[in-house]
């Protein structure tokens, strides 16, 4: 989430089946085979050899796309960045924008933790260092978020300062969750994110 671009760009998220792939559809098959072994939950297989297995190819013919497999996970953590985006994008305008759909926003944010969690601590604890030059998954959530900002609180002084302020409140829901400090409820993360800043309707 390093871009501060204020458009919103909404792309459609989420990844090929990965059974079956054909022609040019290889690395599209292997993410999607990752993506159906995070969730299996905790002590899923994501090396190479047991991803080319689910694929029907040898490992080494995923070389050419992933060298290793932290290129793979990187792959991975990417890819539930863009469904995350999809997700809020979505949220946003069923809601049809504005502050209602600032809070929708955080509340599907909370949700996609909830429902893939394996997949939202992957996305948010890969390093991918190259991520600030070329861009990430995360580019669309993070335009939503200062977009919100910029509706909820037209007259804020640092928008990248209240997005971070946003972004720490839902992340932190979200991770109390998945610990199992707090049980999940979304009518109850509806209310706490409409508190995000002090209440705004």
């Amino acid at each position: 989430m390093a871009s501060k671009d204020n458009s919103v760009n909404i792309k459609s998220g989420g990844a090929k089946t990965a059974r079956g792939y054909h022609h040019g559809d290889l690395r599209a098959a292997v993410i999607a085979a990752g993506l159906d072994r995070l969730a299996e939950g905790d002590g899923a297989e994501l090396g190479l050899r047991a991803l080319a297995r689910d694929v029907g190819v040898s490992a080494t013919a995923l070389y050419r796309h992933f060298p290793d497999k932290e290129a793979l996970l990187d792959a991975l953590a990417d890819e539930g960045l863009r469904r995350l985006g999809a997700l809020q994008a979505q949220a946003w305008l069923k809601a049809g924008g504005g502050v209602a759909g600032f809070k929708a926003t955080g509340t599907a944010y909370v949700r996609f933790a909830h429902d893939e969690p394996a997949l939202f601590r992957l996305s948010f604890t890969r390093q991918m260092p190259d991520r600030k030059e070329s861009g990430d998954g995360g580019e669309v959530a993070y335009n939503l978020l200062r977009a919100g900002v910029g509706e909820a609180l037209p007259g804020v002084e640092n928008v990248d300062t209240a997005a971070l302020h946003a972004w720490a409140l839902v992340h932190g829901l979200a991770m109390l969750i998945l610990d199992r400090r707090i049980e999940w409820d979304e009518a109850m993360v509806a209310e706490v994110v409409s508190l995000t800043f002090g209440g705004v309707g």
